[in-house]
């Protein structure tokens, strides 16, 4: 048995410990940040609190291994005494929204075979894709996954914002988002692209943007420039 000791309540932390109370192989704590006074024992200490709590949280915790969630810092962070290293799952947490994490991809740090092995260990009790990522990998794959998580997010929501203006129910689009990911699975995006900026519809493009207001034109114009020029 891997012994879990989580450190706070936000959405990563209540994730993981339904998905660890449902593993044969572990037995998980849940504990506050704010109560680090006595903190149990455990294999495995996960720190799963904002990146800047991070420092000053890990330097309280005596716990011989003591990881982080983030994807944003490096391994160095956590202040601890002890061991260190990172469990990062690359996905977007809400509490109300249950998560298979056997689609969750796990990206681990840490300082000696041993304890990779540990955390391998650990995510393939609740999921099965691992991966190797050093500090330095991490941070640039957490800003690609801004990119295709955070910033077309805001898109959909722009287009959201269009078809509700407009009285157009805005699942008539779910469909063309299914697609465009899916499309993923056997294109590379280079490939995938379409749409009037990669065809330099010029006719298109002046028509949609007068359509738009000035924070909908200044976005529409970037991303059409980017798709123009291969960036």
């Amino acid at each position: 048995m891997i012994s879990v000791l989580l450190i706070g309540n936000g959405n990563v932390a209540t994730h993981l410990k339904k998905a660890f109370l449902n593993a044969n192989t572990v037995t998980v704590t849940q504990i506050s940040s704010r109560k680090l006074k006595n903190v149990p024992k455990a294999d495995v200490t996960i720190i799963a609190v904002s990146d800047d709590a991070i420092a000053e949280v890990s330097a309280k915790i005596n716990n011989d291994f003591v990881v982080h969630t983030s994807g944003a810092c490096p391994k160095n962070d956590l202040k601890n005494n002890s061991r260190k290293g990172v469990f990062y799952m690359l996905q977007t947490f809400s509490k109300d929204k249950i998560v298979d994490f056997n689609k969750v991809p796990f990206c681990l740090e840490a300082d000696t075979k041993k304890d990779y092995l540990l955390l391998s260990n650990l995510a393939k009790s609740i999921g099965k894709d691992v991966y190797k990522i050093d500090s330095i990998q991490r941070k640039k794959l957490h800003v690609s996954a801004v990119f295709v998580n955070n910033f077309t997010n805001h898109l959909f929501k722009i287009g959201h914002d269009i078809c509700t203006a407009n009285n157009i129910p805005f699942q008539i689009l779910q469909p063309l988002i299914q697609e465009t990911v899916t499309k993923l699975e056997t294109l590379s995006p280079e490939q995938a692209q379409t749409g009037p900026a990669i065809r330099n519809d010029k006719t298109t493009i002046k028509n949609h943007l007068e359509l738009l207001n000035e924070h909908q034109q200044n976005i529409y114009k970037t991303i059409t420039k980017s798709i123009q020029n291969g960036n």
